[in-house]
């Protein structure tokens, strides 16, 4: 299980920090083998100064869109090993600015015709398939950042009313305390019940699947929803509850919105769910987020509970 991939769209960043660090160890692993005496963080610094320089360092950060400290750790081997040189600006003598030398021309050129033509083909097998899409949304991130950094969109939204936890020994007695609260108000516990709400870890997580908890600043751990690893490649969405003090806030529909996310997020692509005609507000709510009722769902499943009338598959629209 991609654990990093699993905490959800608020780790972007580091999914995107590991996703450089994985590949750039890989193109320096082929570097290496072709006696290429370069990192591959500094071939897009090489690339530039070759293509825009003579150039100011803090111009050569701005085109990179790097802060300037980083592309100043960077330069330096490159520098000391004889790769670049500085250079007076004409008719200012203060003003510093980055050439290649001979040795840095012929460094370059050995990148692009020795180790760029074995990485792009295997960086885009990587992405076949994925690059419209993808790469598309990767450009509207970086738009969006560019015209509001991360603080700024922080600071402006303000403090959160409500977040998501994931499952941990200390939530085990709220995970039985929701559930059994408005499953006693509507039906009766049963065996299935009783077993997921008492052994939470042993059934749900050390099987591979999630529990996730709604909590806000004021009334603490509010609801919960699982997503329980079931047969032929189905997950089950179960055991999500809402505390009475806590409805009319949207607890609901927050925790499905994350606990569908974070399927999606492990690759979860098949997912059901069993309920009762009685929750038609549940219901209603399901069919909102991109369930549909599945006579097919309920044959395989629906025994698993006495008191289940109802099947559905999630099947969002686009």
């Amino acid at each position: 299980m991609d654990l990093l991939a699993g905490y959800g769209v608020g780790f972007l960043g580091s999914r995107l920090k590991r996703l450089a660090e994985r590949m750039q160890a890989d193109a320096a692993e082929v570097a290496r083998s072709l006696d290429l005496p370069v990192q591959p963080a500094q071939m897009s610094l090489l690339l530039t100064i070759r293509l825009h320089g003579p150039i100011a360092v803090g111009e050569l950060a701005e085109r990179l869109q790097l802060a300037q400290p980083t592309v100043t750790r960077a330069l330096k081997s490159l520098e000391d090993d004889g790769f670049v040189e500085t250079r007076r600006a004409p008719g200012d003598g203060r003003t510093r600015r980055l050439a290649l030398t001979a040795k840095g021309e012929a460094l370059l050129v050995r990148i692009q015709t020795e180790l760029l033509p074995r990485i792009e083909p295997a960086a885009a097998e990587l992405v076949e398939g994925l690059e419209g899409d993808f790469m598309q949304g990767l450009a509207k991130v970086e738009q969006r950042l560019a015209q509001a950094s991360l603080l700024t969109r922080i600071e402006a939204a303000g403090p959160p009313t409500m977040w998501a936890r994931d499952f941990s020994d200390d939530l085990a007695e709220a995970f039985h305390r929701i559930n059994a609260e408005w499953i006693q108000d509507m039906f009766t516990l049963e065996e299935n019940d009783v077993a997921l709400l008492t052994r939470p870890r042993e059934l749900i997580l050390d099987k591979g699947g999630v529990v996730l908890f709604a909590e806000t600043p004021e009334l603490g751990v509010v609801g919960t929803c699982a997503l329980m690893v079931s047969k032929d490649g189905w997950v089950e969405l179960t055991k999500m509850g809402v505390l009475k003090s806590a409805r009319g806030l949207k607890v609901g529909e927050f925790l499905l919105a994350k606990t569908l996310e974070r399927a999606a997020s492990l690759g979860m692509d098949k997912v059901y769910l069993l309920t009762n005609k009685k929750c038609a507000a549940a219901i209603h709510l399901y069919e909102k987020l991109g369930f549909v009722h599945d006579a097919t769902i309920m044959r395989t499943f629906g025994a698993r509970y006495e008191r289940c009338d109802v099947a559905m598959a999630y099947r969002p629209r686009g």
